[in-house]
C-alpha cells in the first residue's frame, strides 16, 4: 500500500484544503519542535512578508514597517530580501519606496541591508556579463536609491559608472545615464570631483564614439539636467526621509569583490526537512557522521581524477575575446599614442603578439578610407620590440600571397599601411623579396597591390629617392652574393654552385629566373 503524505509536509501544500479544516488541522499540532509545525510557520512567515512588501507605498510605509518588524525577519531575512528584489523588479517605478523600506530595516538590522545590497551587486554584474540591459537598469536604479538613502557608499556608484563607460556601447551608455539621473544630485554633494570625471567621460563618448543618435540625444539631455541642478530628481522624495542621520548605517561594498548571496536562506525549510528525515531515529547520529566522512573521501578521490583531465578548448572563445578587447581599445582611443599605451597596459602573453598585429591590420582594412592612425600605431609597435617587426614582416608575405581574397577597398588600405611602414623603416625593405613580377606569378589583385604600394611610396619619398633606395637595395643584394652569403637573392639568381662575378651575369640569371626579356633600369 502506498504511504499517504501529509498535505502540510508536501512542497506545494498538496490539494486544496478548506480554511476551516486547515485551521482545525493546525490546531491539532501542539509540538512546536515538530517538522509539520516548523514548515507551517515558515510558510506563514513567507506569505506574511510577501503580502506586506506588495502593499507598501508612500502613504502607508510607517504602518507596513511596524507590522514587518513584528515578524521574525531575522529568521526570514532571505525571504525578505528576495521579496523586496522581486517587487522592485516587477515595479521599478516604486524603487524609491522599496529603498526607504530597506533604509529603515538597515538601521535596525544592518546584516539584512548588507544582504540586499550584495544580491543587487551580483544581479548587476550578472546582467552586465550577459548584456541584459533590463536587469542592469533595474539593479542600478535600486542601487542609486540606496546610495541616496546612505545605505550604500558613493564609491560603489562611481565604480559602476566607470565600468559602464569604460567600453561604451548604446546599451551601457543608456544604463549609465539612467543611473546618473537617480543619484547625480547625491554625487554632486558628496563627490564633486568624481561626478566631474564621469561627465567628462560622457563628453568624450559623445564626441568620439560611434553611438546611436538616440543615445547621443540622451547624453545631451543629461547635461541639460545637470545644468538645471537635477531639480526633477531629488535625493530623497518627500515623505520617505524616515531615518535619522545618527541611525544610518552605510555599507562600503566594492563592485568587484566576491560575495555570497546566501541563497539557502529563503529555502531554509529544506534543511529542516533533511534534518527531520535523517534524525528520525535516536541512534542515527554516528552513522550519519560516518556517511559524511565517506562522502568527503569520495569527493576528494573524484577531485583527484578531475585534476588529471585535460580540456582543450577548440571554440577559440579566448581568441575572440582577445580580438574584441583589442578592437574596443582601438576604437575608443583619441590618437595612436593613447591606443599604444592602452594595448601595452593589457599585458597579454607573447603568443598573442602576431594576433595583435593582425588585428591592427584588420581594423585598418575595415575602414572606408585609409587612416594614418593605423600606420602610426603599427610603426610604434615595430619600434617597441623586434617581435612586432618580425610579425609584420610575416604578415606582409601572408597578405601578398592571399591578396586576391580582399576587396579593392581593403586591398588599397592594406597597401597604403605597408607603404607607410616601409617609408618609416618600421619594417625592412627585404620584405619585397616575396614579390616576383611576371605574368605567371602575379594576379590582377597582386598587381594592383604592388601598384598602390609603389604609388604611395612615391608620394611619401618622391621618385628620385625611391629610385635611389631601390638601387641601394639591389647593390646590397649583389654585395651579399659576392660575399658568398646564400640569401634569398642568391637562391634566386644562382644556378647550382656557380659563382657570379659581374653585374651582367647576375642580371642575366635574374631575367632567366623571372622569364622576362628586360630589367627595369632603376634596378640595374
Amino acid at each position: 500500500k502506498k504511504e499517504e503524505l501529509d498535505p502540510i509536509l508536501t512542497r506545494t501544500g498538496g490539494a486544496y484544503i478548506p480554511p476551516a479544516r486547515l485551521r482545525m488541522m493546525q490546531a491539532q499540532i501542539t509540538d512546536k519542535a515538530s517538522l509539520a509545525y516548523q514548515r507551517m510557520s515558515w510558510e506563514a512567515l513567507k506569505k506574511s512578508i510577501n503580502g506586506l512588501i506588495n502593499k507598501v507605498n508612500v502613504s502607508n510605509i510607517a504602518n507596513i514597517i511596524h507590522e514587518l518588524l513584528q515578524e521574525n525577519i531575522v529568521r526570514g531575512r532571505g525571504l525578505l530580501a528576495r521579496s523586496i528584489l522581486q517587487a522592485q523588479g516587477a515595479s521599478p517605478i516604486f524603487t524609491h519606496v522599496y529603498a526607504a523600506v530597506v533604509a529603515i530595516i538597515n538601521s535596525k538590522f544592518p546584516q539584512i541591508g548588507e544582504l540586499i545590497l550584495k544580491r543587487l551587486i551580483l544581479n548587476f554584474r550578472k546582467g552586465y556579463r550577459r548584456n541584459d540591459k533590463q536587469q542592469c537598469l533595474t539593479a542600478s536604479k535600486f542601487v542609486a536609491h540606496l546610495i541616496n538613502q546612505n545605505v550604500a557608499h558613493e564609491v560603489l556608484c562611481l565604480e559602476m559608472l566607470t565600468l559602464l563607460l569604460e567600453r561604451p556601447t548604446d546599451d551601457s551608455v543608456e544604463v549609465a545615464i539612467s543611473f546618473l539621473k537617480e543619484c547625480g544630485l547625491k554625487l554632486t554633494e558628496v563627490s564633486p570631483r568624481g561626478i566631474n570625471a564621469i561627465f567628462e567621460r560622457l563628453r568624450n563618448v559623445l564626441h568620439e564614439s560611434e553611438i546611436d543618435k538616440r543615445v547621443q540625444y540622451m547624453i545631451e539631455v543629461m547635461f541639460a539636467i545637470r545644468k538645471d541642478g537635477f531639480k526633477d530628481h531629488p535625493v530623497i522624495s518627500e515623505g520617505l526621509d524616515l531615518v535619522e542621520e545618527d541611525d544610518q548605517f552605510t555599507h562600503m561594498l566594492p563592485l568587484e569583490d566576491d560575495y555570497n548571496p546566501e541563497d539557502v536562506l529563503w529555502v531554509s525549510y529544506a534543511e529542516i526537512l533533511d534534518e527531520g528525515s535523517s534524525g528520525s531515529g535516536s541512534g542515527d547520529d554516528g552513522e550519519g557522521s560516518d556517511e559524511d566522512e565517506n562522502d568527503e573521501e569520495a569527493e576528494e578521490e573524484g577531485g583527484d581524477e578531475q585534476d588529471k583531465v585535460t580540456i582543450f578548448d577548440k571554440t577559440e572563445v579566448n581568441l575572440v575575446a582577445f580580438r574584441r578587447t583589442i578592437y574596443l581599445a582601438i576604437q575608443s582611443s583619441l590618437d595612436f599614442e593613447e591606443c599604444a599605451h592602452k594595448l601595452i597596459k593589457m599585458d597579454f602573453p607573447e603568443s598573442q603578439t602576431k594576433e595583435l598585429c593582425n588585428m591592427i591590420l584588420d581594423c585598418c582594412a575595415q575602414q572606408r578610407t585609409y587612416e594614418k592612425f593605423f600606420g602610426l600605431l603599427a610603426g610604434r609597435f615595430c619600434l617597441l620590440k623586434k617581435e612586432y617587426m618580425e610579425s609584420f614582416e610575416a604578415i606582409f608575405q601572408e597578405q601578398y600571397e592571399t591578396i586576391h581574397r580582399l576587396e579593392t577597398n581593403k586591398l588599397r588600405n592594406v597597401a597604403r599601411m605597408f607603404a607607410h611602414l616601409l617609408y618609416t623603416d618600421s619594417i625592412p625593405w627585404s620584405v619585397l623579396e616575396c614579390i616576383k613580377m611576371s605574368e605567371d606569378t602575379t594576379t590582377s589583385s597582386s598587381r594592383i597591390f604592388v601598384k598602390i604600394l609603389f604609388q604611395e611610396l612615391c608620394a611619401y619619398m618622391g621618385l628620385p629617392k625611391l629610385n635611389e633606395r631601390l638601387k641601394d637595395l639591389f647593390r646590397r643584394t649583389i654585395w651579399r652574393l659576392r660575399r658568398g652569403r646564400r640569401s634569398f637573392a642568391q637562391a634566386e639568381f644562382s644556378k647550382g654552385e656557380e659563382s657570379l662575378t659581374s653585374n651582367e651575369d647576375i642580371v642575366g640569371r635574374w631575367k632567366e629566373s623571372q622569364g622576362l626579356g628586360f630589367v627595369p633600369t632603376l634596378w640595374v
